[in-house]
């Protein structure tokens, strides 16, 4: 297949626009948005840029997405980078699984639904993200006493004991060493993403629109939306 050299230019300037922006928005950045949107030859040599930087690049509504694959240290974040920013120094796996564990709890809360939106609610407060963790965590540790090693799942003993060795703290402590700190921190570092925004000063967390539409139209595909209830104890 042959592409015209303007083509190629275009293709080129959209991705470097997305590794430097991660997303294209069509009111801001209408030229670009427009050209990856209508012409197909630009849209697939944008693509297959994406498939060198192992990366997907994906269009859900009116912006243009870059999305690091799993393994890309590079564009994305490595377990190691994760753990610094998410737990406490000298943070194990076990803190860091929990710290996953957290940020699923977030998405079930929010979007639990199956109909045109899997978005079932607009806010959150902190405490309540705080009860479900425990409750999630308290039937899992209990469930999977239960079980054969071979048919547990997540580690749920191992997180619960993470979880209640932290500290509680009802003045709203920062540290990560305490449950309202630890949670604190992750939801900071969510806000940074781009993915949710969080109201300290009234404990509140809502999501962004670029979370909505991941999980619209990305990661809650059935096979996923599954594998999360099941992670958590939920299927039937």
């Amino acid at each position: 297949m042959a592409y015209e050299m303007e083509e190629i230019r275009t293709s080129q300037e959209i991705f470097y626009f997305l590794l430097e922006h991660h997303e294209i928005h069509e009111e801001k950045e209408s030229r670009l948005y427009q050209a990856y949107a209508e012409n197909e030859q630009i849209q697939n040599l944008v693509k297959s840029q994406g498939e060198i930087a192992s990366c997907s690049i994906e269009r859900y509504g009116d912006v243009i997405y870059l999305i690091p694959r799993e393994e890309n240290y590079f564009l994305g974040f490595s377990k190691a980078q994760l753990k610094a920013s998410l737990c406490k120094s000298g943070g194990t796996d076990r803190d860091y699984f929990l710290s996953q564990f957290v940020i699923l709890t977030l998405l079930v809360e929010f979007y639990d639904g199956q109909g045109r939106s899997s978005k079932t609610r607009d806010f959150l407060r902190v405490g309540e993200v705080q009860n479900s963790i425990s409750a999630y965590l308290k039937a899992g540790a209990e469930n999977s006493s239960e079980q054969t090693e071979e048919e547990q799942g997540l580690a749920f003993a191992d997180m619960y004991e993470a979880y209640e060795a932290l500290r509680s703290d009802e003045k709203g402590s920062k540290a990560r060493t305490t449950k309202e700190g630890f949670l604190h921190h992750i939801l900071k570092f969510l806000e940074k993403q781009g993915l949710i925004e969080y109201v300290e000063e009234d404990e509140m967390i809502q999501t962004t629109k670029k979370l909505d539409s991941f999980m619209d139209w990305n990661l809650l595909n059935q096979n996923h939306y599954l594998r999360v209830r099941r992670a958590l104890g939920m299927e039937d």
